[in-house]
């Protein structure tokens, strides 16, 4: 059964897997010795990355997270002053979220060695 398999492409997925996972258990570790979990990280980079403030329902779809998940992570990165929340103008509905300079300061150092990593 095995000659009706791409072999080659198996390979290819099997060693792009494991680079995946590598990278990941890295980012967990890189992400706790700076005081964060790797999701809180993820949650920083896509706020920085997107056009302006982003709505919390926004972030949720990014990370693939469910409303109520993104909203309590947001809690939790205010808490620890990384993120600011806003009222998006006349519809007081739509929360916004933005990195504070604090967490732009964090992000910077941890993108930084996540970028590191990926070049080992």
């Amino acid at each position: 059964m095995q000659t009706d398999v791409d072999l080659e492409l198996v390979r290819s997925l099997a060693n792009f897997r494991r680079a995946m996972r590598g990278f990941l258990s890295a980012s967990e570790g890189i992400s706790k010795a700076a005081g964060v979990t790797a999701v809180q990280y993820q949650a920083m980079v896509a706020i920085c990355a997107w056009d302006g403030p982003m709505a919390v329902g926004d972030l949720a779809g990014q990370l693939m997270l469910t409303h109520s998940a993104a909203v309590q992570m947001v809690q939790r990165l205010i808490a620890m002053k990384l993120v600011r929340r806003d009222v998006a103008g006349e519809d007081r509905r739509v929360v916004l979220v933005a990195l504070t300079s604090e967490g732009a300061r964090l992000l910077k150092t941890l993108a930084h060695s996540h970028r590191d990593e990926l070049l080992r």
